[in-house]
């Protein structure tokens, strides 16, 4: 099974309201593995970067607008994501700023039944506690010391491990192989094993008497009430 982890870094909370996205970071798991795969980019979001956003990236207007736009580059990531399901922590956020660059550069819609929301799934498994990613990452213990900044495809590497183990752990494909299988598989000749001849061990005489005369000191032997 393919899935795709992503996270997307932006201008700030709305689309619809004039923001833009400016990264989006993509990894790929296989039976809820990192394959090593991904897929990352910036975007110039063809606007300036309000301040209160950039302190929390870390991407400011000087460094976006040598990027390339998100037309520019929508080709590679639709053939990255193809028609995997796209797992993302609070994931009508991201997937809102998706679709909305998606529809500014006139390309079909990811529909929204590919989401996985980490977020509900967090919210069910541990009620009450915090949800966000730096807190769930402390609760796996999962290592995040290098989070400086959010940053879209760190976040997707952080989110990845998270996602595995609210979802038990890498257990895919470690299932029992059942009776039919093992049956249908055919038997395997193991090579015969060379028999040894036993090895005769010969105690000396002096040592037998050595042992003798050890055991006329011992008084009152275990094995002696054992025997009894």
């Amino acid at each position: 099974m393919r899935e795709i982890v992503f996270d997307t870094e932006t201008t700030g909370l709305s689309f619809s309201g004039g923001d833009r996205m400016v990264e989006i970071g993509c990894v790929e798991l296989v039976n809820r593995c990192e394959t090593g795969r991904h897929f990352h980019a910036y975007f110039n979001p063809e606007r300036d970067m309000p301040e209160e956003a950039a302190r929390i990236h870390g991407l400011r207007t000087d460094f976006l607008a040598a990027k390339p736009l998100f037309a520019h580059l929508v080709h590679e990531l639709i053939e990255f994501i193809a028609d995997s399901p796209l797992v993302a922590h609070n994931a009508s956020f991201d997937f809102a700023f998706l679709n909305g660059e998606m529809s500014r550069c006139g390309r079909p819609l990811v529909c929204t039944t590919r989401m996985v929301d980490t977020l509900p799934i967090a919210q069910k498994r541990h009620p009450g506690a915090k949800h966000n990613l730096d807190a769930l990452c402390t609760r796996f213990g999962i290592d995040r010391s290098h989070r400086v900044h959010h940053g879209a495809l760190l976040d997707a590497q952080l989110l990845a491990q998270v996602y595995v183990e609210l979802m038990g752990g890498r257990q895919i494909g470690l299932g029992l192989v059942s009776d039919v299988k093992l049956a249908a598989q055919p038997a395997v000749a193991s090579a015969p094993r060379p028999v040894r001849p036993p090895r005769v061990f010969v105690v000396p005489e002096g040592d037998k008497a050595r042992h003798r005369a050890f055991l006329q000191t011992v008084t009152a032997p275990i094995w002696g009430e054992a025997v009894g």
